[in-house]
């Protein structure tokens, strides 16, 4: 058994080759012995979000708090609220993150693969994708 005392990490802030807007980030848990399981609280401000990206063994986020947005490639923006579970596949490209006019958090759960990698970031989602999903 491992116990990680709540003042044994901070916050990060969300760096801004992965989001646009402030976005702050918890740890909760990092990979240990042979687990590769991680997971993160987020924390987005209005109008935050991730840039495109994809898992290579998929991704669970839950909402906790807010209201917020989520789209894979090619699919519909979906309102995301406290309480909705959403799985991107492995490989799927997505974004999710805070509606304009209000915050949102989320639980952020994945696997790293064989190469302890947990997400490969794109491009971010510009101004214009992000208003076109406002509008939808």
């Amino acid at each position: 058994m491992q116990i990680t005392r709540s003042n044994d990490s901070k916050t990060m802030k969300g760096p801004a080759d992965w989001f646009t807007g402030d976005v702050y980030i918890d740890a909760v848990a990092d990979p240990a012995g042979t687990s590769t399981f991680a997971s993160v609280n987020v924390h987005f401000t209005p109008g935050a979000r991730t840039a495109w990206h994809t898992h290579p063994l998929g991704q669970t986020v839950f909402v906790t708090e807010g209201i917020g947005l989520c789209q894979r490639e090619g699919g519909p923006v979906e309102v995301i609220r406290p309480g909705d579970r959403v799985f991107f596949e492995p490989g799927e490209n997505h974004w999710h993150g805070a509606a304009p006019d209000r915050f949102m958090v989320h639980i952020g759960m994945q696997q790293n693969d064989e190469n302890g990698v947990p997400v490969t970031w794109g491009e971010h989602v510009t101004d214009e994708q992000y208003a076109a999903a406002r509008a939808s």
